[in-house]
């Protein structure tokens, strides 16, 4: 490990950012004030964005950032999906999924660590959509209550993409990394 996957540059310090936005966001939609909630959340969303572009033209991509930006991500819709559901804004049902994949992945991963100590990570594209449906039915239900539009038919549809990409994305995990963890044992 050098010095320069260590230090925190630009694209990092963003990811900070949006990780110091997680409990104003939440605050905000317990209060209430779904349209600022709205907006902070559009700006964490937009950063996160913005942090990834400037990692790569700069070449500024780092180790530290390569867990920071998904950790920031995951804690910020983690927490929104907490506070939604628990407001009576998303089903519980998708709460609970949304919260199990995450927390299968978290796991996974750690167990994977202790047991071959070579975890690396490489988001799947059905991850990153999963991601990005997240986003955007979080978007759509702080949107429609925060400027009074019906959208009950989008943030249904959106509601099922996600829960169909969690369990694709959860299931695909767990097989990558039980073939990996087979690969790497010790033949008997």
């Amino acid at each position: 490990m050098n010095y320069k996957s260590l230090k925190l540059n630009i694209p990092n310090l963003i990811s900070l950012a949006r990780m110091i936005s997680i409990p104003f966001t939440v605050w905000l939609i317990m209060n209430g004030s779904m349209l600022a909630a709205f907006w902070v959340f559009v700006a964490a969303g937009f950063s996160d964005a913005l942090d990834g572009y400037i990692a790569k033209r700069f070449d500024l991509r780092s180790e530290i950032g390569a867990f920071l930006d998904p950790i920031a991500d995951k804690a910020l819709l983690i927490s929104v999906f907490i506070t939604l559901g628990a407001a009576g804004h998303i089903e519980v049902w998708l709460v609970i999924l949304v919260v199990f994949r995450d927390g299968l992945i978290v796991a996974g991963a750690s167990v994977y660590q202790i047991l071959f100590q070579n975890l690396t990570m490489h988001p799947l594209t059905i991850s990153k959509v999963n991601t990005t449906f997240q986003f955007f039915l979080v978007m759509i239900v702080m949107g429609a209550a925060g400027f009074s539009i019906a959208a009950e038919l989008f943030i249904q549809i959106a509601a099922y993409a996600v829960a169909v990409t969690s369990i694709l994305s959860g299931t695909t995990y767990v097989i990558i990394w039980s073939r990996r963890a087979a690969a790497m044992e010790p033949g008997e």
